[in-house]
């Protein structure tokens, strides 16, 4: 369990005042700055730097933050684990880029479960980033993602190959072409994902490893949202680069269009990402299994 002293520091970063944390756990705000100089005593270091009106953690708070969300999210698997073990119940919690929500992902989490009728899976949408994060806390059982995790605690099974590709309206001119050229790309009014993405992370170091850059691209509009995209992609308000499993459905439909680029291979691995501690290998191998026979069906 989880000590006193670990909610509150928790509670301190969330709200980033000790105040707000004191109002949120119901202690008086000296209460919440003893737990915090007791926890500092404990661990012979500082774990906040405070100033008029802000705090921030130091070097050997970060660590201390890191290491209280794994131990609070440990706890909450041991009673969900314990409570599912009562009703012989597995509960898998899957974290998915916005990327992986656009494609076939949902779709075979749905299968798997329905297949499996003692198998729970809850679905958490988030950046690359934020998941490898959830997953080396433990808040979160699968990652599916881009990449290849650095952390050696991590191990990852290949799920899918994917390229990015220019997206267009089926009435845009270009459709009819075999590809799309980067002139003619220029020409078009471009609809973004956030830089922030790794899909526009990819497209622009792609430009760049041949010594052209988004600047000399028309982008009118960015968007995180995939399904917002492709929603204005379809009422022709520009064309997109997104990745082609992220399309499969409206592809398969002829609602759009997707072609490769000239001169840019801008390929990328998808993968399971588990830790090496994992104990349902039995589930991820239907997992992998599942996506392979559900991507034959869009693949024809």
């Amino acid at each position: 369990m989880i000590s006193a002293k670990m909610e509150t520091l928790l509670a301190v970063v969330e709200y980033q005042s000790f105040t707000r944390a004191a109002e949120a756990l119901s202690l008086t705000q000296p209460a919440v700055s003893h737990h915090i100089s007791q926890l500092e005593e404990e661990l012979g270091a500082p774990l906040f730097i405070r100033g008029k009106g802000w705090i921030k953690l130091t070097p050997e708070g970060e660590i201390a933050v890191k290491y209280a969300r794994r131990i609070k999210a440990q706890y909450v698997n041991l009673l969900s684990e314990l409570e599912n073990a009562e009703k012989n119940v597995s509960q898998l919690r899957v974290g998915i880029t916005h990327t992986a929500e656009s494609n076939l992902v949902a779709e075979v989490l749905a299968k798997c479960s329905n297949k499996n009728h003692n198998l729970n899976i809850t679905i958490y949408t988030d950046t690359i980033r934020n998941l490898y994060e959830k997953l080396e806390n433990y808040e979160i059982d699968l990652a599916i993602a881009e990449g290849t995790p650095h952390n050696p605690d991590l191990h990852s099974l290949m799920l899918d190959t994917d390229y990015l590709v220019c997206v267009m309206s089926i009435n845009n001119p270009l459709c009819r072409h075999a590809m799309v050229t980067l002139s003619e790309l220029k020409k078009e009014q471009l609809i973004l994902r956030l830089p922030s993405s790794a899909t526009r992370e990819l497209f622009e170091s792609t430009l760049m490893s041949i010594g052209d850059s988004i600047a000399s691209f028309n982008v009118i509009i960015e968007v995180d949202n995939i399904a917002t995209i492709k929603d204005l992609i379809r009422k022709d308000m520009g064309v997109s680069i997104l990745p082609r499993s992220a399309c499969m459905d409206e592809l398969s439909k002829g609602k759009i269009a997707a072609l490769p680029i000239e001169n840019l291979s801008m390929a990328r691995e998808t993968k399971v990402i588990y830790h090496k501690d994992f104990a349902y290998m039995d589930i991820l191998q239907n997992i992998i299994q599942t996506y392979q026979q559900t991507a034959k069906l869009y693949h024809g």
